[in-house]
This record gives structure tokens, C-alpha cells and sequence, in this order.
């Protein structure tokens, strides 16, 4: 009898090790997070809020708004100032000219201070210009938890920020196709170099195959931190860790984990959509032009419910709305069908002609 109670205990217990294996991914790192880059969704997080040093996945931010504010093609002469960053560098010289795509490339790949500054010194005017674009930029994310004292990283009380603030940044920064380029490239070699630089993302280089891009960093206070971003199957997502001594392991660990147990399903497609209109009372006919799509684990494919509002104050004339437990995950806008008047009143044109000239009628 002890036996069996025994054998029941351990087969229970072998089966919670089970689910929580499957609700759950190990991560050493102080904070963590893996988002699903085309909504939004968080699919894994550990301490996502809680603001920390950032070191130079800082970079992220320089770049997308060097992308944004300037002419990337404009050449820039390197300043003494610039030179004089310490830190990580690209060993730029006083006087030498780069144009600002070339010390992007730089900056994401070798993680170059001194590119940083020589950017914002282009860009903004000055480092103190840039920087108050780069906080801009933030606040209109949404990075509500972040604030930025360089271009760098450099590790500054006043300069943090949260893995859920750099999920965000990185889900902005690759509907950037310029963005999205430099971050996947494994080596650039600039005009006035002699060697190439090689990307210290090795997970884009060597340790991942799905992996599409990142930015690395490191100080001695921050630790270690990594952004990256993976696609496998049409389903791209981005990893986030801070002061994580195995962020490699972290973040493969997360992706397979999410790519396992999130597929990206359809909940909506293009196409003719009837719905009920209240004030006419009869059923009318709409059409949705964009198909949407959301990840989702096989047990809440079922649970996803929709509403239809009517009307709304946009250029369609209502939306769907689509909810996972209580809550509106997605929206399509419902426009009205093009009813083709043009070919209608130039077939009923030619129509009366040529009952005129038989002698017909025409009702």
C-alpha cells in the first residue's frame, strides 16, 4: 500500500515538473524578457520593470535616431573629442573622415564609443543635443522606465533603463529597414579601413541560426547585456537580458522556448465582412483589408472572442475587436465595399443607346 501512495506521489510530482518545464524557461540574468515583435506580446519576463544599468545596448537608441534625424550618406569629420572616448572603440582618428552609415556600422558591430560620439557630435549638434533626442524619442516610444545621459552606455546613475523599455526600443528600431540591415550584418568593411569589422553578436555569428540581429554590452557595474531578435516560421521575436553571466544560453533558451510554445496564428482574414446594422435593422456587408495575426499557445486558440463596433470615428465605418481573457489583444477596421457606380452608369449608358436605336424600352 506504501508503495503505491509512493508511486502516485512521484508520478504527480514528475508531472507538475512537466507543466512548469513548459510554462517556464531558466534565465540567469537579473532581468529578462522575449517579446513577440509584430504585436507586442510578452511571452516570458523576470523583473521586466525594474530599471538597471544598461551599458551599450544604449546603441540601439543612437542608431535608430542617427537613422531618423539624419542624411546617413553625409560625411563626418572626426573630432579630438570624439577620439577621446574611452571605453569600447573603432580607434578613429582626428581629422579622418567616415559618413554616417559607415560609424553606424561601427557602433553596432564593434560597439564603438567613439563612433557614438562622433554621431551625435554629426546629428545633434553636440552629445548634449543628441542626447535630448535620444529621451525624446524614448517618452514617444513609450520607454517609460528609461532615461539617457549618452550616446554609449557609459555608466551614469542617471542613465537606465528596463528589459521591457529595450524590448520595446528593438521592436520600434526594426520596422527600420536600414536599422534592421546593419544589425544583421556579420562584418562591414568602411572605405578608409584596411580590415573589416566583425560583429560581436555571436549569436548572429556562430551560436544561433534563427538569430537576425542584436546589440551586445558590458560594464564592469552593469554586466553583461544583450538584445537580440530571431524568425523562425514567419515568427520573428526578441530576446532582452541584463546582468546575465550566460545571456548566449539565456537567450537561446528563450527563443526555443517561445518558437515551442507560441504559434502565430490567424484570427482574422481579408476579405467581405457582414455584420449587423442596429440603426437600419438589416444585415450589411463591409470588408476587412488586412488579415491579423497573434501568437498563441494550442489552449487559448479557443479562447479568442470578437466584437464589432459600429461606427467609429475613422475612415472606416466600425472595427473588431479581438479579446483573450477579457482583454483586446487585436483590431481590424471594417470599411465600406466599393460598389462600381463607374461601370454600373457606363453599362446602363450603352444599355438606353442601343434601346433607342432598336425602338426598345427602357425602364
Amino acid at each position: 500500500m506504501r508503495f503505491f501512495i509512493m508511486s502516485i506521489l512521484v508520478c504527480f510530482f514528475m508531472a507538475n515538473i512537466t507543466i512548469l518545464e513548459a510554462e517556464s524557461v531558466y534565465v540567469s540574468g537579473e532581468s529578462a524578457i522575449l517579446m513577440d515583435q509584430e504585436t507586442g506580446r510578452v511571452l516570458y519576463e523576470k523583473n521586466a520593470d525594474n530599471k538597471t544599468l544598461i551599458a551599450s545596448i544604449t546603441k540601439i537608441m543612437t542608431a535608430i535616431v542617427a537613422i531618423e534625424s539624419s542624411e546617413t550618406d553625409n560625411e563626418v569629420t572626426i573630432t579630438k573629442n570624439a577620439v577621446g572616448t574611452e571605453g569600447s572603440s573603432i580607434y578613429l582618428k582626428e581629422g579622418e573622415k567616415f559618413t554616417v552609415k559607415e560609424l553606424l556600422y561601427g557602433l553596432m558591430l564593434r560597439s564603438g564609443n567613439d563612433a557614438a560620439v562622433a554621431i551625435s557630435e554629426e546629428v545633434g549638434g553636440s552629445t548634449e543635443g543628441f542626447v535630448h533626442l535620444m529621451n525624446e524619442k524614448a517618452m514617444w516610444i513609450g520607454m517609460n522606465n528609461t532615461h539617457f545621459d549618452n550616446p554609449h552606455g557609459l555608466d551614469s546613475e542617471t542613465h537606465y533603463s528596463t528589459a521591457y523599455d529595450m524590448a520595446l526600443l528593438t521592436k520600434y528600431a526594426m520596422e527600420n529597414n536600414l536599422y534592421q540591415t546593419i544589425s544583421g550584418t556579420t562584418s562591414f568593411k568602411a572605405n578608409s579601413r584596411e580590415y573589416s569589422w566583425k560583429n560581436k553578436n555571436k549569436l548572429l555569428t556562430a551560436f544561433y541560426e534563427y538569430c537576425t540581429g542584436g546589440k551586445t554590452g558590458y560594464t564592469k557595474a552593469a554586466g553583461r547585456t544583450l538584445v537580440t531578435t530571431a524568425e523562425k516560421n514567419g515568427q520573428t521575436l526578441i530576446a532582452v537580458t541584463l546582468n546575465a553571466p550566460n545571456d548566449w544560453q539565456d537567450h537561446i533558451r528563450m527563443f526555443e522556448w517561445g518558437f515551442e510554445h507560441f504559434n502565430k496564428e490567424q484570427i482574422q482574414s481579408s476579405g467581405l465582412f457582414t455584420y449587423y446594422d442596429k440603426e437600419k435593422n438589416e444585415q450589411r456587408e463591409g470588408q476587412i483589408v488586412t488579415s491579423e495575426y497573434y501568437p498563441l499557445r494550442d489552449t487559448e486558440k479557443d479562447k479568442i472572442m470578437s466584437k464589432t463596433l459600429l461606427p467609429i470615428d475613422s475612415d472606416g465605418i466600425g472595427k473588431k475587436l479581438f479579446y483573450l481573457d477579457e482583454e483586446i489583444i487585436a483590431e481590424s477596421i471594417i470599411y465600406p465595399v466599393e460598389e462600381k457606380e463607374e461601370k454600373k452608369s457606363f453599362i446602363n449608358h450603352v444599355t438606353r443607346l442601343f434601346l433607342d436605336i432598336i425602338g426598345g424600352s427602357y425602364d
